[in-house]
């Protein structure tokens, strides 16, 4: 009933509007009207005032947006590359602001300046060579420098030598809408695998003929990795296009369906340690504080309260991969060396999980005799035709 008065009154409303517009075409009879549909110089002159209010729009509405927003952008990275990463983010931050106050100044002056009069004759010529190349070099130099430090950045980012450094593999398997990870065990190799085995527990296809993936361990819920280690991630989809994306890692990259994607990077600061940086106890702090309100109102309509919030740090789907992408993500603890090797050490295997959930395959009467029992946990390829 309500949107239905609404709908009346804006429908009344409407009406008015128009019948003041036809009052005010009558009150002009007898008056000379320009209908030229030709800007005369009022109009310029109009316009180029116009266009300084929308100049000076234009900066109020960046330098309000830097201080209402600008908490907003994360704080500490919280691995070793993170900061090289910041520093070119910053330095094109700095150079797009600077060009961008010049140029609008400037665009916006000359329109004004040079605005249409009837006194006033284009002057026009066809071509300036001192113009054209300071507007071409100046760019073309900035530009290289910035593709030069991305380039020396992203090389140093994504190089790893698997056989002289000594990296952590972890895979990282994407499918609709969840992530797992499957460590290498000790031999730090990672076991063959294929969609084709997915059966029961073996969610991520492990070849368990593999020798290799005897020893992987797979996880779900959440993962841990220990500071100062540097973590090679395996990236494999089940599906469709995901991202692997740890945004205070500063790393992300493709999962692709059918071959496998690689990002490595060092944390610096371990779960603990990042909560207690100022800039995040602050932001947690006002996290908590829209919560408290919102509870409120939940309380106050017979609902649940929300839970506190507490940070972790989180690996995220940053492709729009379906219906429920937004709650694609999984935990990531940062453990010191020391608690991260206990964590692992109580992991079961992924070969001693099939071989729990696996049926017996002998009776004790026929386990009694010597029979050879069939390692449950050996996958046969199937057969090449």
């Amino acid at each position: 009933m309500t949107a239905f008065f609404i709908i009346i009154i804006l429908a009344l409303l409407s009406i008015a509007i128009w019948q003041l517009t036809k009052i005010f075409t009558l009150s002009q009879l007898g008056r000379t009207v320009d209908n030229s549909q030709v800007a005369n110089d009022s109009d310029n002159q109009t316009q180029g005032y116009i266009m300084f209010a929308f100049l000076a729009f234009i900066y109020i509405f960046t330098i309000y947006g830097l201080f209402a927003w600008g908490h907003l952008v994360l704080g500490t990275p919280a691995s070793e590359h993170g900061v090289e990463v910041d520093r070119l983010m910053n330095i094109s931050w700095i150079l797009i602001f600077i060009v961008q106050a010049i140029t609008q100044a400037l665009l916006y002056y000359f329109s004004f300046k040079y605005r249409g009069n009837k006194d006033q004759k284009a002057l026009y010529f066809s071509d300036s060579n001192k113009l054209e190349t300071i507007w071409s070099i100046i760019p073309a130099v900035t530009l290289a420098v910035l593709i030069l430090f991305g380039l020396y950045a992203w090389s140093n980012i994504m190089f790893v030598d698997e056989k002289t450094e000594e990296v952590i593999v972890v895979e990282l398997y994407a499918k609709q809408f969840a992530w797992e990870a499957r460590y290498a065990g000790k031999d730090n190799v990672l076991g063959k695998a294929n969609v084709r085995y997915i059966e029961g527990v073996n969610t991520l296809g492990v070849d368990m003929s593999d020798a290799y993936a005897q020893d992987d361990i797979n996880v779900t819920g959440e993962f841990h990795i220990p500071k100062g280690k540097k973590v090679l991630f395996k990236i494999r989809s089940q599906d469709v296009l995901h991202s692997a994306y740890f945004p205070h890692f500063r790393a992300q990259m493709n999962a692709v369906p059918g071959m496998v994607t690689q990002f490595a990077f060092t944390p610096t600061m371990t779960t603990e340690e990042m909560r207690q940086d100022p800039a995040m106890v602050q932001k947690v702090s006002n996290i908590n504080e829209l919560r408290a309100k919102k509870s409120q109102e939940l309380l106050a309509a017979g609902k649940s309260a929300l839970d506190p919030y507490t940070f972790d740090y989180l690996l995220l789907c940053n492709k729009i991969c379906g219906a429920s992408h937004y709650n694609m993500q999984m935990k990531v603890v940062v453990d010191t060396p020391e608690d991260y090797k206990k964590w692992l050490d109580e992991q079961k295997s992924l070969a001693e999980k099939i071989k729990e959930a696996a049926p017996a395959e002998a009776t004790p009467a026929e386990t009694s005799t010597n029979t050879v029992v069939k390692d449950s946990t050996k996958v046969e390829a199937p057969e090449t035709k």
